[in-house]
């Protein structure tokens, strides 16, 4: 990271960003050509591995491209707001966000994607409770995991004037 003044260093406050933010946005790539997609998303970090789940439609791009090549990267971001200046140039963005990448599985058996999307019901809506999942909503979602490899953080905070 270039701006080392402005990266997170501590895992613990990389996860409290993922855990308040709640879209993310999925790189992936065909044919040298990059294509992003915003997803809601859950995550577990276990055993110092961080994985997010996602959720979709069982065919479509995304799923394709995913088929062809599950080397993926995400962004996530939260806390924007703008940080007003004298001159065009003074004017700037707080932000906190996390980049990183990872390959993409898609997850097959039933016991995994109430897993998955379990996880992703506990990030969207704050509540951890154990979700059942018909066999028929089931048959109709594709439940897909990235396992992340690396993730970084940074943050741009106006400090307060005393």
């Amino acid at each position: 990271m270039r701006r080392k003044d402005k990266e997170i260093t501590d895992v613990n406050e990389k996860l409290e960003i993922i855990a308040k933010c709640k879209v993310c946005r999925l790189g992936l790539s065909e044919n040298n050509f990059p294509y992003i997609v915003p997803l809601n998303y859950g995550f577990s970090y276990d055993n110092e591995k961080l994985t997010l789940y996602f959720h979709g439609a069982l065919e479509g791009k995304k799923i394709d491209m995913i088929q062809k090549n599950n080397n993926a990267c995400f962004e996530i971001d939260c806390d924007s707001k703008l940080i007003e200046g004298k001159n065009p140039c003074d004017y700037g963005y707080e932000f906190k966000s996390i980049i990183g990448f990872g390959k993409i599985v898609i997850l097959e058996s039933k016991d995994e994607k109430i897993d998955g999307l379990n996880y992703l019901m506990k990030q969207q809506t704050g509540k951890d409770i154990k979700y059942e999942f018909s066999e028929d909503e089931l048959s109709h979602v594709m439940v897909f995991e990235m396992l992340v490899e690396e993730f970084t953080g940074k943050q741009k905070v106006m400090r307060k004037e005393a």
